[in-house]
Order: C-alpha cells, then sequence, then structure tokens
C-alpha cells in the first residue's frame, strides 16, 4: 500500500474514532439527570404543565382536600371554632357530638364522615377534630380570634362568615366541588339522592322559606348547606360576592349573596341554581312535613348555641324514637303506619333565645 492510500485509511479510521467519542459524549449528556441540562429541564417542565395532579401545589389545604374527597372531586366541609367543640354551662354536650351523632344515627351517612372535612378556626377546635380522628384543617384567620362563641349579627360573627366564605373560594380555585354544612346541621339521611346528579346545574342551595318553585330566584336562601359544583362560573360568584365585604355594614355574607341574586347575578355569570325544598333540606324557620323524607335538620331561626343544643338533641331524640316505631312495627308486620303519630318537638330553646340572651 502506498503513503497516499495508508493516509486515507489512516483519516477514516481517526475520523470514525472521533465520531464515536463525540456521540458517547452527547449521549452521556442528555441522559444525565443534572437539573443544568435544558432539554431535560424543558422536558420536565412541559409534562408538569400537562399534568391534572400538580394543577396546584401541595399546600395543606389541597392535602386536607385530597384526603377527604370523593373520587369525583366531592369534600363536605364543616367550620367550628371552640364554643362548637366544648360543652357549655348548661349542657354536656358540643354541637360537634351531635353534628357527628346524626351521621351515626342517620341512613346512610356514616360511610360520608371520611368525606367531611372539619375546618378549624383555633386550635381548641383543631385538636378536639383530631381527637375525634376526622379529617382536619386548620384555618389561617388573619389575626382575628374566633375562638368564643359569636352570636348571631355581631361583629364577630359577620366576619367570621366572611372567613369562611373566602376559605369556600380557595377551595374551589382548587378544583373540589363542596358541600358546605353547618355543624348545627343534623344529617338524618344521605343527601346526595334528593340533589340533582345534573352536570348543568352549578349551584344547589337550602332556604329558610321554599316558595314551591326550585328555580324561583324568589326563595330565601340560607348559607348553612348548600352543593356547589367548581367551575369558573361558580368561582366568578364567589369572587363578586367575595368583593362585596367591605361594603356591606350591618349585613352578613348570607344576606349579600341574597342581594347578588335578587340583582340577577346568577343570570348574568350564566349559573344554574336550584333552591332546595324544606320537605328534604329543613330547618327551625320550616319545619319538614315529611319525616319519612327529610334529609338534613338545620338550627337556623336561632340565637345561640346552647339554644340550638337543646333542640337539636329534641331533634335526635324524635328521629331515634321515628325510626324504633319503623323497627317495632316492621318486626310485629303491624300495618300501623309510624308517620300518622310522628310529630317534630317544639323548638322552645331557640324561640326563647331571642327573648333571652342567656339561652
Amino acid at each position: 500500500m502506498d503513503s497516499s492510500s495508508r493516509n486515507t485509511s489512516s483519516y477514516v479510521v481517526n475520523l470514525v474514532f472521533l465520531s464515536l467519542i463525540i456521540a458517547a459524549f452527547v449521549y452521556l449528556y442528555i441522559s444525565s439527570p443534572s437539573v443544568s441540562n435544558p432539554l431535560l429541564s424543558y422536558r420536565h417542565d412541559n409534562s408538569c404543565r400537562h399534568s391534572q395532579s400538580v394543577t396546584f401545589s401541595l399546600d395543606e389545604l389541597e392535602m386536607a382536600l385530597q384526603k377527604a374527597s370523593m373520587p369525583n372531586k366531592t369534600v363536605i366541609i364543616a367550620v367550628l371554632n371552640k364554643a362548637y367543640v366544648e360543652p357549655s354551662v348548661k349542657s354536656e354536650t358540643t354541637m360537634l357530638d351531635l353534628f357527628l351523632e346524626s351521621f351515626w344515627y342517620g341512613e346512610d351517612t356514616r360511610s360520608l364522615l371520611d368525606h367531611l372535612l372539619v375546618v378549624a378556626v383555633d386550635q381548641t377546635a383543631y385538636d378536639r377534630c383530631k381527637f375525634k380522628r376526622l379529617n382536619c384543617y386548620k384555618l389561617e384567620t388573619q389575626g382575628v380570634d374566633f375562638t368564643g362563641e359569636k352570636l348571631f349579627m355581631s361583629q364577630d360573627f359577620i366576619k367570621m362568615m366572611w372567613r369562611r366564605t373566602l376559605l369556600l373560594l380557595d377551595v374551589l380555585k382548587h378544583g373540589y366541588n363542596f358541600i358546605f354544612t353547618d355543624s348545627d346541621v343534623m344529617w338524618l339521611r344521605n343527601p346526595f339522592p334528593k340533589l340533582s346528579n345534573n352536570q348543568s346545574i352549578d349551584l344547589q342551595i337550602s332556604t329558610d322559606w321554599f316558595n314551591g318553585d326550585p328555580l324561583s330566584e324568589r326563595n330565601f336562601i340560607n348559607t348553612g348547606f348548600y352543593y356547589v359544583r367548581s367551575n369558573n362560573k361558580t368561582i366568578a360568584l364567589f369572587d363578586a360576592w367575595y368583593s362585596r365585604k367591605d361594603n356591606s355594614t350591618g349585613k352578613k355574607e348570607q344576606d349579600v349573596l341574597l342581594d347578588l341574586v335578587r340583582e340577577g347575578a346568577l343570570r348574568k355569570l350564566g349559573i344554574n341554581a336550584r333552591f332546595l325544598d324544606t320537605v328534604f333540606f329543613s330547618g327551625f324557620c320550616a319545619d319538614s312535613k315529611d319525616i319519612t323524607a327529610v334529609s338534613t335538620v338545620h338550627a337556623n331561626c336561632c340565637r345561640s348555641i346552647s339554644a340550638k343544643v337543646l333542640d337539636l338533641r329534641s331533634v335526635l331524640r324524635d328521629w331515634m324514637r321515628f325510626k324504633a316505631d319503623q323497627s317495632r312495627i316492621k318486626k310485629n308486620h303491624n300495618d300501623t303506619n309510624p308517620t300518622l303519630s310522628f310529630r317534630w318537638s317544639g323548638h322552645f330553646g331557640c324561640w326563647r333565645s331571642w327573648n333571652n340572651t342567656s339561652v
């Protein structure tokens, strides 16, 4: 082989060898897990951007919601403070005790406790929630003390209701549907069968007095029990609602939402709302007329916690008496109808609470 041929062959061998070295270096560089690699960084960011599981950062609220959530991203939320988890001077029973007892003795309600998220606004309520082995979340109250009893329409009561509204707006922004329930609501039956499962209905809300039309915006709403689907429309509604906080002196958040409804805000935002019949979602303002149909009983039209505890104990006694009568009749194959003799006990504590601040 002449000199020129040897030089050409050597050049080709060296070129191939150099190509292999470069290829190996590129492979090692690209496959390296180092965060300094811009190709990997871009690929990682892109996957996160399209992953539903990381749409929101895993803050404490998100973790609490995930733990309590149903498969369809729905949670049941109740807000408590110290006054609702400690016994009053007139009773050893707490509001939280009664609330949980209703789930325990209600029809098809025990399993719902797995999806209840108790939001505590003070340390005592949070500690009691953990002691009860519930799903618990400690709410940042922005420097406001919500520890003691907040009488209906007091300034602290109104502040606490607005802080609750802001929390629920945050829940919607995290992508979760929710049933909000006051802890003075007794869950006698699973309410979901009485709620519409129509995906186009954005808001279903209880009423103090039901006018007979579930679509009528002339119903008197009550924010002690309502079901909201998370979407852009409901987030916009809660944004508009909360934005009125500082321009609603003398009004509670429920009054402001009613104002929005009456002004046509639901229609303007394209929100489909359903107002709940008191036959199924009742309260002390208007008792359900059908014990066989009622799902929840709310101690509305009542002023103090001690009065609510007194009368809600009567509600649970009435419920247990009705269930015992049903069981006895079924066991004895008796044709007697227990609903014919059923009658709710009077709400004497709540009636007196409006005239006597000590009740």
